[in-house]
């Protein structure tokens, strides 16, 4: 019962938006855009949050200013390329997909495969079993003790 209490109280925070109520527009429908808009764009404050979860001063000014485009009649699509013009694509969450971002997009599937080819390397040379070492047979003995008598060396076995 604890666990769940506990679990619930640290998932509340997340349940609240950084928008305060000043900053909502009466129209539910604009507004409903800008938190869509809001939520696909970085905090450049905190880079792990969207503008929209952000409590920074840059992040609600970023808010102002979708909800300011929206009401000048920009659809989601130019306010996104307004805001990639003027911070470039780091203010996504998901930049695009091109040569300037390429790396970010592959890099994790390149290390993810590096991961596994390393796992794999590991676990063949564990797997490599050598014969046991036993000592040789009576005729192997044999055989050994003329070759080293041939070339004028005396064993020591």
């Amino acid at each position: 019962m604890r666990f769940i209490l506990a679990l619930c109280l640290n998932l509340l925070p997340s349940l609240c938006f950084a928008v305060q109520p000043g900053e909502m527009l009466a129209d539910p429908k604009l507004e409903t855009r800008a938190r869509e808009i809001s939520a696909e764009l970085r905090c450049l404050v905190c880079q792990n949050q969207s503008i929209d979860d952000s409590d920074a001063g840059l992040a609600r000014d970023l808010r102002l200013l979708v909800r300011e485009r929206l009401r000048a009649g920009d659809d989601d699509h130019q306010v996104r390329d307004f805001l990639v013009q003027r911070y470039g694509d780091f203010i996504l969450l998901k930049p695009p997909f091109k040569t300037g971002t390429f790396l970010l997009w592959l890099l994790p599937f390149g290390v993810l495969l590096a991961g596994a080819g390393a796992l794999v390397a590991f676990a063949r040379s564990r797997h490599i079993q050598t014969a046991p070492a036993t000592g040789l047979s009576e005729a192997e003995q044999a055989r050994l003790k003329a070759l080293l008598e041939t070339e004028g060396t005396k064993p020591s076995l």
